[in-house]
């Protein structure tokens, strides 16, 4: 079920409902019914995929409970490795064996030999790769103690699948949000309001932003031979508004609406273009999947503990694998290596933690020197998303060469509709984004700073251009993944 969809515009008020007012009396019934819910959310797509999620999750309980029991650390280091290896076991073989059996046979071509590998008809589960780090979290942290592994499967099940954030994330850890099923949740009036504030956002963002965006991007990417470099170079502008808006507006819609029913989500993104440097936008882009990597891959590698060679080993490492869990192709790999390669001077600099608060903070304008560097991260970053974004890495590489050639200053040679209409709003976009950027989110007003007309203003001006000028509707990017 997509969130910018009439589905959802009927779920949600009926399942928000429910939960308050009839199941409101008990916890464990509050907690099943939300199980049912989800998993009537994530059924709605394949109701194969159920018995996927449902199997995953019986794994993860199972092995928490066996860790509580077990009597020495080498059973506890067996039951972390089945919960490591069913885990990543699934999400390899759904995701990624055509990828190696392709490779593989391409590798034999090298040597002269010919190789037919058996490719299957796979269909990826949605959401696989978000919700398989999740439950593994709660493995990893009750094999480390800090966690105490739960005996109430409910509650647990109900954590690993629970709607608003179960296809692409926040990824939450189960120290956060699992204790959050155990406590009797009260409705919050403002707490909602915002949440409702913040799910308008993220729509406003998906529909009006990324689906708009990508109308161009689509076109522009699937005839890029036939465009001047100025014409791809807005294209790429125009995809990382795309998958910004795609995504960070996924997430707004998931904090939002787990808000309505008491909970509290980590926050995703933190207004990532206004980065000064490739480090502090690392630190502000996917928070959930990165420090996820960095607590559970970075840091047990050695972290930054050992020589410049460890450091550089480690964060080449995390940023091949970060690339690797987006998708089965050479291209994300390509991008998370070419941002490795971005991260390495800072690194090796030891400047990679320079930039921790917000930019031009308590200021209205930034300096010459923070447009500067903005403007630079931007447009490297964009750089890197071209191989996101690319079919394969040769179209990645041709599309940036015929970018960079006399035609870049032209003026570009495709102006649509389509492109005339969506820049206003981005220029809108990106103006609320800078104006809250002290913030959670685009629209987090403070009601005492603000007269309750303007906000209203604002509020139902969103709403007309969502409904007026909303693109056609496009998958969520990152429900690939």
């Amino acid at each position: 079920m997509l969130f910018n969809t009439l589905e959802f515009a009927f779920f949600l008020p009926i399942v928000f409902f429910c939960y308050w007012f009839i199941t409101n009396k008990n916890l464990k019934l509050q907690n099943l019914f939300l199980l049912l819910a989800s998993y009537v959310f994530y059924g709605w797509w394949d109701v194969r995929f159920l018995f996927l999620i449902i199997f995953s999750s019986t794994i993860d309980f199972l092995v928490g409970l066996g860790m509580s029991r077990a009597q020495t650390n080498k059973k506890r280091k067996l039951l972390l490795s089945l919960s490591i290896f069913v885990n990543l076991g699934l999400l390899g073989f759904f995701k990624y064996y055509n990828f190696f059996a392709e490779s593989f046979a391409s590798a034999f071509t090298l040597f002269g030999n010919s190789f037919d590998p058996h490719r299957l008809n796979i269909v990826l589960p949605v959401g696989i790769s978000f919700y398989t780090f999740q439950t593994l979290s709660y493995s990893i942290d009750v094999y480390r103690k800090k966690l105490e592994p739960t005996k109430d499967p409910i509650a647990f099940f109900a954590f690993v699948s629970f709607f608003p954030q179960l296809v692409a994330g926040p990824i939450e850890r189960a120290t956060n949000l699992l204790p959050q099923f155990y406590s009797k949740r009260y409705f919050s009036y403002p707490k909602s309001v915002d949440g409702l504030r913040q799910i308008l956002w993220g729509l406003f963002k998906k529909v009006v932003i990324a689906d708009n965006c990508a109308l161009y991007v689509n076109d522009v990417f699937g005839s890029y031979g036939d465009h001047s470099g100025s014409t791809l170079f807005l294209a790429g502008v125009l995809f990382a508004m795309q998958i910004y808006g795609d995504f960070s507006g996924y997430s707004d819609i998931a904090i939002g609406t787990s808000r309505l029913f008491g909970f509290n989500l980590m926050k995703n993104f933190a207004f990532p273009y206004f980065s000064r440097d490739i480090a502090e936008f690392w630190r502000r882009w996917h928070i959930s999947l990165s420090t996820w990597f960095k607590d559970y891959l970075y840091i047990p590698l050695g972290g930054s503990k050992g020589g410049n060679m460890m450091k550089v080993r480690n964060t080449f490492i995390v940023f091949l694998v970060s690339g690797f869990w987006h998708g089965a192709n050479w291209t994300f790999l390509t991008w998370g290596l070419l941002n490795a390669l971005y991260f390495l001077p800072l690194l090796l600099l030891g400047k990679n933690r320079t930039y921790l608060s917000n930019v031009a903070e308590g200021k209205l304008f930034p300096s010459f020197i923070e447009i500067l560097q903005m403007g630079f991260t931007f447009f490297i970053t964009t750089i890197a998303w071209i191989f996101f974004r690319a079919p394969s890495v040769q179209v990645a590489i041709d599309y940036i060469y015929k970018m960079f050639t006399k035609s870049f200053f032209s003026i570009p040679d495709k102006i649509t509709l389509t492109l005339i209409t969506t820049l206003p709003f981005v220029i809108l976009f990106l103006l609320m984004e800078w104006f809250h950027r002290e913030k959670d989110h685009g629209l987090q007003f403070d009601n005492s700073n603000s007269s309750k007309i303007t906000r209203y203003i604002v509020y139902l001006g969103i709403v007309f251009i969502i409904v007026h000028f909303g693109g056609i509707s496009q998958d969520f990017i990152y429900f690939q993944f």
